[in-house]
């Protein structure tokens, strides 16, 4: 069963990872494309396999709200208003990304074509986070629209 986002559709968005502090010494890029085409679909399937959903790790800061102003998005007015940036458990998203990789491993067919562009965004997720998880580190995740 293929769910489209209807929350993150309008506009060609991107979730991607923000690991706190200045650098945490290693590539945490991600394309995060199809994680936001499918973002309903993965809210659905991370409740069926009793883990947080992806965007439970949503938080903004200053800096992706910039990012979201100079692409065009939002109201500058809400970016001065903003609460202090959230941070999470790497280990906790670290399961919700495993449990989904090992589902969608399992069944290819979940996501129609979508499946493999999701897993390899998730596994590569998987990678950044568990460097966060050995170095102490805390993230959360951001959204970019284009």
């Amino acid at each position: 069963m293929i769910c489209k986002s209807t929350r993150l559709v309008t506009m060609a968005a991107s979730l991607y990872i923000v690991v706190e502090g200045e650098d945490p010494g290693f590539d945490i890029f991600v394309n995060g494309q199809a994680l936001a085409r499918n973002e309903d679909a993965l809210e659905h399937l991370a409740s069926r396999l009793k883990v947080a959903p992806l965007l439970d790790f949503f938080s903004a800061d200053e800096n992706s709200m910039a990012l979201l102003l100079e692409q065009g998005a939002g109201n500058p007015e809400w970016a001065t208003n903003l609460p202090q940036p959230q941070w999470f458990d790497a280990g906790k998203g670290l399961a919700t990304v495993e449990a989904l990789i090992e589902f969608l491993s399992e069944t290819p067919a979940a996501l129609g074509s979508e499946t493999d562009p999701v897993l390899l965004e998730c596994m590569t997720t998987t990678g950044f986070l568990r460097k966060a998880k050995l170095f102490g580190l805390r993230w959360h995740v951001a959204v970019s629209w284009r």
